[in-house]
C-alpha cells in the first residue's frame, strides 16, 4: 500500500535491532485517514470469507482492527495482555507470547464470551516479525474451533522468519507493507501484498 510505504520511509524511525517506531500514525499517535485506507485494503483482500469476527491484540492492533471491524460490520476483539480480575480463569482462552520490542513474556486472554466455535475469525496486527504475537492469536482462535480465514497486517518485516511461519500453518497473510531489510538505518522496501 503506498500510503503506508510512504508514512514508514518519511516518518519511521528505524532504531537498533532492527526496531521501527511508528508512534507518530500507527501506536502511539493514529492517523485516522491511514486507518481507513487501510481497512478497505483489508476489506477487499477478505471479502467474500464471511467474516465474522476481527481479532487483535492490545494496544496497538486495536486501531486498525477497529476501522476494518466498521468495515466488515463486525465486532472487533482483543486479546489482553493480562487477566483481569474480572475474568475467570475457567472461562478464557490463553497463550503464552513472546515480544521481540519488549523482551518479555505475555500470556494473552481472551474471554470465551466472545470467540465461538464457527467463528470466522480475521486476525489484524500492526507488525509482523517473529509471528509470535500471531501465532498466539492463532492457538486462541483454535482453543474455540474458530477458522481463521486470513491475517492482515500493516507492516511486516519480510527478513523475519513470521510470514514463513504462517504461511506453514496454511494461513493466508496480507501485509500492506513489506520491509525487505533494514541496512544502517535505511529501510528497503519489496512488494506488498497490496
Amino acid at each position: 500500500m503506498q500510503l503506508l510505504e510512504e508514512m514508514v520511509r518519511n516518518k519511521g524511525e528505524v532504531f537498533s535491532g532492527n526496531i521501527i517506531k511508528v508512534d507518530s500514525f500507527i501506536n502511539h499517535q493514529i492517523d485516522p485517514n491511514l486507518m481507513k485506507e487501510i481497512s478497505e485494503s483489508f476489506y477487499e483482500h477478505f471479502k467474500g470469507r464471511d467474516v465474522t469476527k476481527i481479532l487483535t491484540i492490545e494496544a496497538s492492533g486495536i486501531a486498525p482492527a477497529l476501522f476494518v471491524a466498521n468495515k466488515f460490520k463486525v465486532p472487533m476483539l482483543f486479546a489482553k495482555k493480562a487477566q483481569p480480575s474480572t475474568l475467570k480463569s475457567g472461562n478464557i482462552y490463553s497463550s503464552e507470547v513472546f515480544s521481540y520490542t519488549k523482551n518479555v513474556t505475555n500470556t494473552i486472554v481472551v474471554s470465551k464470551n466472545f470467540l465461538n466455535e464457527g467463528d470466522n475469525v480475521l486476525i489484524i496486527d500492526d507488525f509482523l516479525a517473529n509471528g509470535q504475537a500471531i501465532s498466539g492469536l492463532v492457538d486462541i482462535a483454535n482453543q474455540a474451533n474458530a477458522n481463521v480465514v486470513g491475517v492482515g497486517i500493516l507492516i511486516e518485516k519480510s527478513f523475519q522468519v513470521g510470514r514463513s511461519l504462517l504461511k506453514k500453518k496454511g494461513i493466508d497473510v496480507c501485509s500492506l507493507c513489506r520491509i525487505a531489510s533494514i541496512k544502517d538505518g535505511s529501510i528497503d522496501f519489496e512488494k506488498s501484498d497490496k
